[in-house]
């Protein structure tokens, strides 16, 4: 027999399979020697009141064992000698769209500017070693994009344009955990992640796809307003329709397409700081106790929203038992992120603090153009690298920014690099400073204890999305004037996550087939 049960359980009970079959037995009448196994579809923690609760979907084998594995997998076949398409960028985008590529029967031609996600990780332990920042090989950029190594968190909304559960299954079948199919808020940790992108590459090849690392594409082919292929830093070329699925942080492919006259448009984004809090202070605020989340509870998480003057003021990104990073992708820059490792270990926990940005609000600060979000990004990030030194950052306690004192001494920080105390309630732009402090103050209020000097600022985090759009058709997800570029995920200005990146990469795979077929 095999049956589905929702229940509604202490955390004890949720974590001891023994302790589960028992609750089962007793609430249900199955008897607990007959479970064979039990497997977790749904997992949320209810942590509104004082009693903790962990809400579950599990299904139970009573008899028989599970005959298949929590996940579906996938065939890929081999497109060595089919026709080809070319991806630009490694991220989630370029990678699920390779991936789609292959099982609609075309060859993809992956091209990365950075380097693998191995070797990439020598040049981002320089940036807090040595604050020595690769400008190909960082953070950002290089294979595995900005989610490889902050986070690998795969919460998203965007159900609504693909399916995001057959996103999870696939990261079943090339490595993760499939905790991330049955956890409300699914996450890999930048432990895990690398190898996991590393088993797609390989997949890439072993079905005839190609992969170039360090190669930065600078110019589009075009002829007749339908793009051929694409030309490379090195003169190399790579033909084929073209999916361009470079990331938020690849602003030389903005300076290029507005250069060329494509068609862009400016959109919002937002920008703030990293504010992290003593985990264990997280857990007594969030678990409703002084002695914090004990033996059986996670890292706690939170997640705040409000509006301050017209504007959403909003935690992004948040990162329980995680370290604060330094995420710039050029020199006479900083630029903060958060990342959690998978069992989400550490003794802080952070996450962005951002406000809301319209285009409008940049024309009031001198800003104006297509490009005027990018601009006022890169002059926030120098302004931040000014009032820093090196990578060290320039860091304020919360309540000292809140009410206008500068920091005398500054509490332990996740944040290798090193932190320098910092004015950033005078140095911020005031349209955001004083957005952050109206937020700060209603969050307090929401919680307890949350507003505090125990708590850290660090500046900057500008790279919450694209300030920028490449506008596409909605039927056929070609650019609005070009024919055979599909611009793509993060960068292009239509996803926002690991999860809806990869969503996005499918969606363009498949409208590219679609379009060779009609060829």
């Amino acid at each position: 027999m095999v049956r589905d049960i929702d229940i509604r359980v202490f955390p004890k009970v949720a974590a001891l399979e023994n302790e589960l079959k028992l609750y089962i037995e007793r609430e249900c009448g199955i008897n607990a020697k007959s479970i064979n196994a039990i497997r977790v579809l749904k997992r949320s923690i209810d942590a509104r009141k004082s009693t903790i609760f962990v809400n579950l979907r599990v299904r139970v084998y009573c008899g028989e064992e599970p005959k298949n594995e929590a996940f579906e997998r996938r065939e890929y076949q081999d497109v060595s000698k089919c026709r080809s398409a070319v991806v630009v960028g490694a991220g989630p985008a370029g990678l699920f769209a390779s991936l789609r590529l292959i099982e609609l029967g075309i060859k993809p031609i992956l091209i990365e500017r950075g380097k693998d996600v191995h070797a990439r990780r020598k040049d981002i332990a320089l940036i807090s070693r040595e604050h020595k920042v690769n400008g190909e090989s960082n953070y950002s950029f290089g294979e595995g994009g900005a989610g490889a190594y902050s986070d690998g968190k795969l919460y998203t909304r965007s159900k609504k344009r693909g399916s995001v559960e057959r996103i999870l299954n696939i990261l079943c079948q090339f490595g993760a955990s499939e905790t991330i199919l049955s956890d409300a808020h699914p996450h890999i940790g930048t432990d895990k992640l690398p190898k996991v992108i590393e088993s797609i590459r390989n997949q890439i090849i072993a079905s005839g796809g190609e992969v170039h690392f360090e190669k930065k594409m600078t110019k589009l082919i075009v002829k007749d307003n339908c793009v051929k292929g694409i030309i490379c830093e090195d003169g190399s070329e790579f033909l084929g329709d073209v999916i361009l699925a470079t990331g938020h942080s690849a602003r030389d492919v903005y300076r290029y397409l507005h250069k060329e006259n494509f068609e862009l448009e400016a959109k919002g984004f937002a920008v703030g700081v990293r504010l992290e809090h003593p985990q264990r202070l997280l857990d007594c605020i969030q678990y409703h106790s002084k002695n914090g989340r004990g033996e059986y509870l996670p890292a706690a998480e939170y997640a705040f929203v409000t509006q301050v003057k017209e504007r959403g003021v909003y935690s992004f990104c948040m990162c329980p038992g995680g370290f604060v990073v330094p995420a710039a992708s050029g020199e006479n820059q900083i630029v903060v992120n958060g990342m959690s490792p998978s069992n989400r270990g550490s003794k802080w926990g952070n996450s962005g603090m951002v406000v809301e940005i319209h285009p409008e609000d940049l024309t009031k600060e001198g800003f104006t153009g297509i490009l005027a979000g990018l601009e006022f990004q890169e002059r926030l990030e120098a302004t931040c690298f000014a009032n820093g030194k090196g990578q060290t950052a320039p860091a304020q306690r919360m309540e000292d920014f809140v009410r206008g004192r500068l920091s005398s001494t500054l509490p332990s920080t996740s944040y290798t690099p090193g932190v320098i105390s910092s004015p950033l309630h005078f140095w911020m732009p005031k349209f955001i400073s004083e957005r952050l402090k109206g937020g700060f103050e209603q969050f307090g209020r929401k919680a307890h204890g949350f507003l505090t000097n125990e708590a850290l600022m660090i500046g900057v985090e500008t790279r919450t999305s694209s300030p920028v759009r490449i506008p596409r058709n909605i039927d056929n997800l070609q650019h609005i004037r070009l024919e055979g570029l599909f611009p793509c995920g993060e960068g292009a200005g239509y996803a926002g996550g690991i999860v809806s990146a990869a969503i996005d990469g499918e969606r363009c795979a498949e409208s590219l087939a679609t379009h060779l077929n009609l060829k």
